[in-house]
């Protein structure tokens, strides 16, 4: 009778592909049985317990070796999940950054246009001045010495005599003293036009270093998602994945969770400053009749359903309920979109959070009120700040690839309470 088979306790798969492990452990094993558990031949017999003892050895050398790659792996890989978010924070930033040059530089050349314009404007008028003063001086000219006496008797009345005569006296001492005005006002105009033109130049140069420096770490973000890309092939341990992904959407509901308390806490406050307003303003207008009390704010109404505009344009990738490309279940839509198309908010609100968030890349979430939050992933850049008032239509980020996303595009959540809501049926038709 054989020899039973020891019992083998294999070291926890915590980071290696279970199907590879485990049709790796079942082969082991296998062998193992083969090898010191069945009788089916002669040479089996034959084996000593020494025999049995090595391969025992070499048995528990390559489990441990298997345990020892799932650590090397996972270790890999969140190294270089860190270093891609790092490389999504550094090019949101630069993006940024480069969206406020052009904005500058957009300024620069408005002002520009508009010197331009009025340059123009005082040219006619300078070169109208100068006809003008041509024609008065020609015809003195043909008078000749004689002029205000000619100008005198061919009046028929004094009065209009003594005007023509002031007139020509006047006028073109009043034209040239107009266009020497007119030469100061182009002068000054030169001089402000050649500072804008100055300041132009150097926005043009510093958005050249900047789309430089954002081309490079477009660069270099991309090696850090080929190898993450590379990783997660070599790492298909679904049931690991999923429970990463669980602790990301567990992460995102606690994130979630304390928006909301922060949200109903402000609320909470507000109503309470209000009702102390009321209070007040009752007790001042008992003791001054006559003044009406001071209007209370209330809270924004809520988004109406079928009246919120789409925060993208694109094409829709995955709907509510629908599998998102990494696996998970869409609590929201996928739009596909080019690398840095608007991102706009779908209704006026309050930016909560602007941050980078595993799972989520670049990700910016807007409280709407009335327990109405929606969330953009996946941007290159965010471009509000978590404090600020923004309305329907704002840009607020770019569509990108942050988190480790394949292809660019922007996943978009709407949530009531806290609990996930089909969009489409909040969203206009188009």
């Amino acid at each position: 009778m054989g020899v039973p088979p020891p019992r083998v306790q294999p070291p926890p798969r915590k980071h290696a592909p279970r199907r590879a492990g485990a049709a790796v452990l079942r082969a082991l094993l296998c062998a193992l049985a083969l090898a010191i558990g069945v009788p089916a031949a002669p040479a089996q017999d034959r084996r000593d317990p020494a025999t049995t003892e090595r391969e025992l050895r070499r048995i528990r050398a390559e489990l441990q070796e298997i345990a020892r790659e799932r650590r090397r792996l996972e270790g890999q890989r969140g190294d270089a999940a860190r270093r891609l978010r790092e490389a999504d924070e550094r090019l949101g930033r630069r993006a940024r950054e480069l969206a406020r040059t052009e904005e500058a530089l957009q300024r620069e050349q408005q002002a520009l246009a508009g010197l331009q314009q009025r340059r123009a404007e005082l040219e006619r008028e300078r070169d109208a001045r100068r006809e003008r003063l041509a024609r008065l001086l020609r015809a003195s000219y043909a008078l000749g010495s004689h002029a205000p006496l000619k100008l005198l008797l061919s009046q028929d009345r004094v009065a209009d005599a003594q005007r023509v005569l002031a007139y020509y006296r006047y006028a073109p001492r009043a034209h040239a003293r107009h266009i020497a005005e007119l030469a100061e006002s182009l002068q000054a105009l030169e001089a402000t036009g050649a500072e804008i033109a100055e300041r132009t130049r150097t926005l043009e140069a510093l958005r050249a270093g900047q789309a430089a420096q954002l081309a490079e770490l477009q660069r270099e973000r991309g090696r850090r998602a080929a190898l993450v890309g590379e990783l997660d092939q070599r790492y298909q341990d679904r049931q690991q994945k999923e429970k990463a992904l669980g602790q990301d959407a567990r992460a995102l509901e606690r994130l979630l969770a304390q928006l909301r308390a922060a949200a109903a806490k402000a609320e909470a406050e507000r109503r309470a400053a209000a009702r102390r307003a009321e209070e007040g303003a009752r007790q001042q207008g008992s003791r001054a009749p006559g003044k009406v009390p001071p209007k209370v704010a209330t809270s924004a109404p809520p988004p109406r359903v079928g009246g919120l505009g789409w925060p993208a344009s694109g094409e829709l990738l995955a709907r509510f309920g629908g599998r998102l490309p990494d696996g998970r279940t869409s609590n929201g839509v996928l739009i596909g979109a080019p690398a840095g198309s608007p991102v706009t908010a779908v209704a006026d609100g309050t930016v909560v959070f602007s941050e980078w968030m595993t799972g989520y890349g670049l990700i910016l979430i807007i409280d709407h009120g009335n327990g109405y939050m929606s969330l953009y992933a996946h941007n290159d850049a965010l471009l509000r700040d978590a404090g600020e008032r923004v309305r329907r239509g704002d840009q607020v980020a770019r569509v990108g690839t942050s988190g480790g996303h394949g292809r660019p595009a922007l996943y978009f959540e709407l949530r009531h309470n806290g609990r996930p809501v089909d969009p489409s049926a909040w969203l206009q038709r188009r």
